[in-house]
């Protein structure tokens, strides 16, 4: 009978997760694009070009969705969400502003 290496198991485990973390950041980034480039089109269509959201805004649209499936709310209406997890999402993102970003930011004290 052959053994199998707990550490090349949690390895391979790993591989398999990064590989669709990858191909999840590289199908949102092809939405977003993808999205932009559609509206662009259709604000053409009705002459309203110049009113054309920019990446950005669809971007914070993805953004503000996960943040409510993360925190347990419903996306459409923000109800249902754990505070306790949105506690500590935003103090994570405050922590990476400063951290990465050097923002004058204070994070949320620890619970």
């Amino acid at each position: 009978m052959t053994k199998s290496c707990p550490a090349l198991a949690e390895r391979k485990a790993v591989d398999v997760i990064k590989r669709a973390d990858t191909a999840l950041a590289a199908a949102v980034s092809l939405a977003l694009e993808e999205a932009v480039k559609q509206v662009t089109e259709d604000m053409r269509a009705i002459d309203q070009e110049d009113a054309t959201p920019v990446l950005e805004y669809f971007a914070g649209v993805v953004h503000q969705r996960m943040y409510c499936l993360m925190c347990g709310a419903d996306p459409d209406t923000f109800e249902g969400g754990d505070p306790d997890i949105a506690y500590h999402v935003i103090r994570n993102s405050q922590n990476i502003a400063r951290h990465y970003w050097s923002a004058d930011i204070e994070p949320y004290p620890p619970k």
